[in-house]
């Protein structure tokens, strides 16, 4: 833990004015899973995309039931900030656990969901988004790293098994 903080303290020597407004509206977005949850249901209105949204859909609510529901209430894991209350926090303080990090897990699900539904073009932008919500949360003082890591690799699963789960229901209702 000792390293982690380090890690953290060490960003927060990379904050200033344009980074901090840069790095909450970054977070904020995916508070709640909300730009995901807008651009899945983006996806399954338009009938080109309907089976990349549901495969997003899938992710984001296997996402959700693990990241959310199971492991952050089984690990319990205090955030940094409690451990370290010096620092002055750029938003409001999450009112969860710490590990795994929620808006990693879901950003990443969304990405792997969009890369493993086939989306050629929105998987990348959203790679992109997914690696700076990350960031921002390292940045912002309320997450570990290795709960953003943990974050980013159950999010890669639940995309991966959101788009198992959606191919087998899609082949099943065509037979």
């Amino acid at each position: 833990m000792g390293v982690e903080i380090q890690i953290l303290d060490w960003i927060q020597n990379l904050h200033s004015p344009v980074g901090d407004l840069l790095m909450s509206v970054i977070t904020s977005l995916g508070n709640a899973g909300a730009v995901w949850i807008l651009l899945a249901i983006v996806l399954l209105m338009i009938p080109k995309t309907r089976k990349t949204g549901a495969v997003m859909a899938a992710a984001l609510i296997l996402d959700v039931i693990l990241c959310n529901g199971i492991i952050k209430n089984a690990v319990a894991r205090m955030r940094p900030y409690d451990r370290n209350p010096v620092v002055e926090l750029l938003i409001q303080k999450p009112d969860d656990y710490s590990f795994p990090s929620g808006h990693t897990a879901a950003s990443f699900a969304a990405m792997s969901a969009l890369y493993f539904g086939g989306e050629r073009y929105l998987w990348k932008p959203a790679l992109v988004l997914a690696v700076l919500m990350a960031f921002s949360r390292l940045y912002l003082y309320v997450h570990y790293p290795t709960d953003v890591l943990a974050g980013a690799f159950l999010g890669v699963l639940c995309g991966y098994l959101g788009n198992r789960v959606v191919q087998r229901g899609w082949k099943e209702n065509k037979e």
